[in-house]
């Protein structure tokens, strides 16, 4: 079934701005609160469809509950090592009676924010860790990306899913993405879970770790240009070159080379200087940089090192290119010598030598 009638979740009167960043790990909220999750932006809304699938009504936005049997609440002991102890569980709107008589209630648990101008151009992404709860029976699961045009009778502008109604009983992580196209500023973006039950189905999902960001922007990165393999001696007290290699539509004058970091992870170190030069001899400037060898934390056996970064207007970068790490093969220790019985050099051990005339 395509929810093309999910238009409903109708957004609060308020000015828009540009999208802000959202993570959220559950575990610094009152879990005995049952406003908490309403104080940390969370609304619920309702979508009621007949049994033939034809639409009825809809409800809300309301405040999310924390508890109760609607919607969503905030669950403990539920989490693998990297969940911690509390955990956020979506589940449908068990008090709406229309359950008895075969309808299908979708109940949406989402936050939302206003598109601005600044974000055209750019990705976001929602990640999340899930695991499976009690949903059971036809129910049905979502992880969500809606944009919703208030000048159009907030009508459905983009839905973007990750489909959760099989996720299994362990811990893994999701997501999703959504650009930012020109016609987007002005609405109204949601991200969240929704399920899809009728007939009090179970349908409980936990859901931890939740991230809203900009997705980084993928450049092509060339350490030390010309050379193949890349090879770096760890031990090496001087610089390796990095190239951000510009295209025609990426250019790198657009690079804050004051948020440049390099290393097997992208190691927070700053780079020494920067200048423009077609590296690669295709016509197009590309950015040369240069960071101290021992700072970067490239060690023995790395086989990739990241740069990561930002351009001016904020939008992440990052982008990755093979290492061969060279000078690491150990060094033998020297050996001690005596005098054997027969008066032949012989190397001297870590225990004593027992020598046996024959």
């Amino acid at each position: 079934m395509t929810l093309a009638v999910a238009l409903l979740c109708l957004a609060p009167t308020a000015s828009w701005a540009d999208l802000a960043p959202y993570s959220q790990d559950f575990e610094a909220l009152d879990q005995t609160d049952p406003a908490a999750l309403t104080n940390d932006g969370w609304l619920v809304f309702g979508n009621v469809f007949g049994p033939d699938w034809g639409y009825w009504y809809g409800y809300g936005p309301f405040p999310a509950p924390n508890g109760g049997a609607g919607f969503s609440g905030i669950d403990l002991n539920q989490g693998g090592p990297d969940q911690g102890v509390q955990q956020m569980v979506v589940y449908n709107d068990y008090n709406n009676p229309d359950h008895g008589v075969g309808a299908y209630i979708e109940a949406n648990v989402f936050q939302e924010q206003w598109i601005g101008a600044d974000d055209v151009g750019k990705t976001w992404f929602f990640e999340y860790d899930a695991k499976r709860g009690n949903i059971d029976g036809g129910t049905t699961a979502l992880a969500f990306f809606k944009t919703l045009d208030p000048n159009a009778g907030f009508a459905l502008t983009n839905f973007v899913t990750v489909d959760m109604t099989a996720v299994p009983n362990e811990w893994g992580t999701y997501s999703l993405s959504i650009y930012i196209d020109p016609s987007l500023p002005g609405q109204i973006l949601q991200f969240g879970f929704l399920t899809v039950a009728t007939n009090y189905e179970g349908s409980g999902i936990f859901y931890d770790n939740l991230n809203f960001g900009i997705a980084p922007l993928s450049v092509t990165v060339d350490i030390k240009p010309d050379s193949y393999p890349n090879s770096i001696n760890p031990r090496s007290r001087g610089v390796i070159p990095v190239a951000i290699l510009g295209t025609d539509t990426f250019d790198v004058a657009d690079v804050d080379v004051t948020t440049l970091a390099f290393g097997p992870g992208g190691a927070p170190i700053a780079h020494l200087n920067g200048h423009v030069q077609d590296v690669n001899h295709d016509g197009v400037m590309d950015l040369m940089l240069h960071f101290r060898t021992q700072d970067t934390g490239i060690t023995c056996g790395d086989e990739s090192a990241t740069l990561t970064g930002a351009t001016l207007d904020g939008q992440p970068l990052e982008g990755s290119d093979s290492v061969n790490t060279v000078g690491c093969r150990a060094t033998r220790r020297p050996a001690l010598w005596m005098k054997d019985q027969d008066g032949r050099d012989t190397p001297r051990g870590n225990g004593p030598i027992n020598f046996e005339r024959r």
